[in-house]
């Protein structure tokens, strides 16, 4: 939660063995022809990430038969839109940095080449979570780069002030919350452009927006799982618990966190880079503790909040899929670029996708900003690892759908509705809106 608009998340269920049919409205796949060509291959790749010009200069010093050209897109939102004009515009790069929740999308309009047998044998250098980011129904259409290891940041130097523990569960959160109020500082930021909050709480509650019903998707926004996760959200904005900040003022919500009117985060390893590069006057003042649990329930969190748990994804019209894979292969396993792409300093500071993202752990948080807690965070971020949700399914519409929940999320953090009547909205709209598709949908 509290993060851009990019928001991004990692895993999503692979839904094997069921019929394309229905499901997708089409479905892309490469051809096994790989035109040769004299000379090195040149890919266009777009991206966005920190640190990504950087790999892509390394990859190019080491091979003499492929070469990418990198073009940086402003970010997540921006690439959606060029992507999307280039797709139709037939003009679409090779590789594409991207996150999971569009995998889906992407390729029930063709957009994406199938690439499993070319990257399908590396599976196991990859968490599981990670891989199942790239893949709709068992076919492979990009590579994972980073996984999305979840937990909160806190202003350990505020909490000790007013003798607070870091909430363990929601309710704790909620009642930690209240007495920061009695302070002025709001324990959280809900951006009203920013929905992401709904969805992971969600998620974490064992919800499903999405899922499989012979051959159709089976839509579900009030499920047990999103309704309990509701019941947080709106008692926090009916107490006032949170901030209103926009993302659209970055500057002002960073400032605000560095101030201590707002002090905690639900994040990933990646934000605490911008709040380096940020802060100027809370560095060795924050601390990591566990995502929130719900009450009586076992650790479990989101299959990626809004972080980012990215795929490189190679486009359909790329005319050399083969080369394509190869370098995506290259600049989720290299060593040294993986080390470039995980450090806050030098990358990103995303955890890697790789089955042994562990041991980038130290590298991934930053001692300047963690201070004399960096030791104990680094075990707070190993155990996160392992209760990342596996289930969740990202729709074909997911793009579409976001950008309406969006709308209505606005109206939520403002008061002008509730939750409930939120989720009442998205069931039929997205119902609805897949069947405008040809997508066989029902609720």
């Amino acid at each position: 939660m509290n993060s851009t608009s990019s928001r991004t998340r990692f895993t999503r269920a692979a839904v094997a063995g069921i019929a394309l049919t229905g499901l997708l409205s089409a479905c892309g796949g490469s051809g096994d022809g790989d035109p040769s060509a004299s000379g090195p291959v040149t890919l266009p790749f777009w991206g966005w990430a920190n640190g990504q010009d950087a790999v892509v200069e390394a990859f190019n010093a080491s091979h003499q038969d492929i070469q990418l050209k990198y073009t940086k897109v402003t970010d997540q939102l921006t690439m959606q839109k060029q992507l999307t004009n280039a797709v139709k515009a037939k003009d679409a790069p090779c590789l594409i940095q991207n996150t999971a929740e569009y995998v889906t999308s992407w390729v029930s309009q063709g957009a994406l080449a199938d690439i499993t047998q070319y990257v399908g044998p590396s599976k196991d250098k990859f968490n599981p979570g990670s891989w199942a980011g790239s893949q709709v129904q068992g076919r492979v259409y990009g590579v994972p780069t980073s996984s999305s290891p979840n937990f909160t940041i806190y202003r350990s130097d505020v909490f000790e002030k007013y003798g607070l523990e870091a909430p363990a569960t929601w309710d704790d959160f909620i009642a930690v919350g209240k007495e920061l109020n009695k302070h002025g500082v709001k324990i959280t930021n809900f951006a009203g452009e920013d929905p992401s909050t709904l969805e992971v709480l969600a998620m974490q509650a064992g919800a499903h927006w999405y899922s499989i019903d012979g051959n159709a998707w089976k839509v579900d926004f009030q499920d047990a799982g999103t309704l309990k996760a509701a019941k947080v959200i709106q008692d926090i904005i009916d107490t006032d618990l949170n901030s209103t900040l926009s993302f659209a003022d970055y500057a002002a919500v960073q400032r605000n966190y560095d101030e201590g009117g707002t002090v905690t985060r639900q994040i990933s390893t990646w934000q605490m880079a911008g709040m380096v590069q940020n802060f100027t006057k809370s560095y060795g003042k924050w601390a990591l503790s566990p995502w929130p649990a719900f009450t009586g329930e076992a650790p479990k969190t989101p299959a990626g909040t809004n972080l980012t748990g990215s795929v490189t994804l190679v486009s359909k019209q790329c005319a050399h899929p083969k080369q394509a894979a190869e370098a995506a292969l290259w600049m989720s396993t290299d060593p040294a670029a993986v080390k470039t792409m995980a450090s806050p300093e030098t990358g990103n500071g995303v955890m890697p996708a790789l089955a042994d993202s562990d041991s980038y752990v130290a590298e991934s948080i930053p001692e300047k900003l963690l201070g004399s807690d960096y030791q104990p965070a680094q075990q707070v971020v190993r155990d996160s690892l392992g209760t990342v949700t596996t289930d969740w399914t990202f729709g074909p519409n997911w793009t579409a759908m976001f950008t309406e929940l969006q709308s209505g999320w606005a109206k939520v953090v403002s008061k002008e509705q509730k939750v409930t009547e939120l989720l009442a909205h998205m069931q039929n709209w997205t119902v609805d809106d897949l069947k405008s598709r040809g997508i066989d949908a029902k609720g």
